[in-house]
């Protein structure tokens, strides 16, 4: 079993994943690479192309990075050895697929069920991404188990390099909301499931492997990722009905679940160095606050904007003034979640500048843990409720609903 975690594990693994579809490093060895040391301090001989300089890397990061070095001498990362591309088929997929999975992705294109399909599959599905991401976040940073070392592993992605790897938190949230959705569905919508599963089960995959070809995780994070969801599922499944009730009809659901969420932000294990893993956490969680309130509020109000006549419903007809009216939705939506996050983060940093005195220049103060947990939290907070309470009346005044 060690053999096995170990092989699962291997960033050449991922490398040679890599390499089949068209993803080569430039500027080092990869099969035949030399490595010698540990974690640290450890040095990898680099085989450049024909007429250029060997070159080394060296002084291992936290996270398996390494510098790049010639001749003795360290090299900026901006002139670090370059990637081929040779076959941009796979590399746009891959690249597209691995968006899919990010934060953003999540907030802007999930609130689109909610405002085109059924809102109580949104909510569901919110739900989840919420519980899912918090759990497999804080594994991250309490197995602090690295990612794949580069080289021999190209990596295509920066932003989180300082994030650890297992589990991966794409593969996580691409299994639960596209299960989730796949096992809702069928008491809200007419549809086939086969169709639906396959759906599912494909873009699952692509999200999963997609990480392995930006490089960003090892075989054994994405696998960890996926089982994790499904223990997840399979253990909320049974209550699923019993949340919806507590969450809609419950009178301190409003202040209970914020407060919440909320303290679980303030207490997420805290690392030596800075993660944007705490931060994209406290996203995550501050828009489940708000869409928890807005969908109470909609609940108390009456006018849950969800589908009328008897369930299941037959999906929505594709036509073209369907397809008008979805697409303004989608962009008057997307206005006022952009708008609202631009005015409350604002606000937010400015009022916490003013209270703890900090410079407004100082921008790496945002990374403090009492200014970025609030300012994210109250942010996509508002997010959520503007989200799940004023955008379908909106629409309704504008004749899109």
């Amino acid at each position: 079993m060690q053999e096995l975690l170990a092989y699962l594990q291997d960033p050449e693994l991922v490398a040679r994943f890599q390499r089949r579809c068209g993803l080569f490093l430039v500027g080092a060895a990869h099969p035949s690479r030399r490595r010698t040391g540990g974690h640290t301090g450890a040095s990898v001989r680099a085989e450049g192309p024909r007429g250029q300089l060997s070159g080394s890397w060296d002084h291992q990061d936290s996270n398996s990075n390494y510098k790049y070095k010639e001749n003795g001498c360290a090299v900026s990362d901006g002139t670090k050895p370059q990637y081929e591309v040779r076959n941009w088929l796979l590399h746009i997929l891959f690249l597209f697929s691995a968006g899919l999975g990010h934060e953003i992705f999540y907030i802007t294109c999930l609130p689109c069920i909610h405002w085109s399909l059924d809102p109580f599959l949104c909510r569901r599905l919110v739900n989840m991404w919420g519980l899912v991401m918090y759990i497999g976040q804080v594994m991250k940073d309490l197995l602090k188990l690295p990612r794949p070392v580069s080289p021999p592993v190209v990596k295509l992605e920066t932003r989180v390099d300082a994030e650890y790897g297992l589990p991966s938190t794409h593969a996580m949230a691409a299994t639960s909301i596209s299960f989730t959705l796949l096992f809702s569905a069928p008491s809200r919508l007419q549809f086939q499931f086969e169709v639906g599963l396959l759906i599912a089960v494909t873009l699952s995959s692509l999200v999963c492997l997609s990480r392995l070809y930006t490089g960003m995780h090892s075989v054994l994070d994405v696998i960890c990722g996926v089982v994790i969801s499904a223990v997840i599922l399979l253990l909320t499944y049974p209550c699923w009905e019993t949340l919806d009730h507590l969450q809609l009809h419950t009178r301190i659901s409003p202040i209970a679940v914020p407060a919440l969420l909320l303290f679980l932000c303030y207490k997420y294990p805290d690392l030596d160095h800075y993660s944007t893993t705490r931060g994209d956490t406290t996203t995550i969680l501050g828009a489940c606050a708000g869409s928890s309130v807005g969908y109470w509020v909609n609940e108390q109000l009456g006018e849950t904007f969800e589908p009328q006549g008897t369930l299941p419903v037959p999906l929505p007809t594709l036509t073209a003034n369907a397809l008008a009216l979805c697409t303004g939705r989608f962009l008057v939506g997307v206005v006022a979640l952009v708008g609202t996050r631009q005015i409350v983060k604002t606000t937010s940093l400015h009022v916490l500048y003013s209270w703890y005195r900090v410079p407004k220049n100082d921008h790496n103060a945002r990374r403090r843990k009492e200014i970025e947990v609030p300012y994210k939290f109250t942010t996509y907070t508002a997010v959520g409720l503007v989200h799940s309470i004023l955008t379908n009346r909106i629409f309704v005044l504008l004749g899109l609903l």
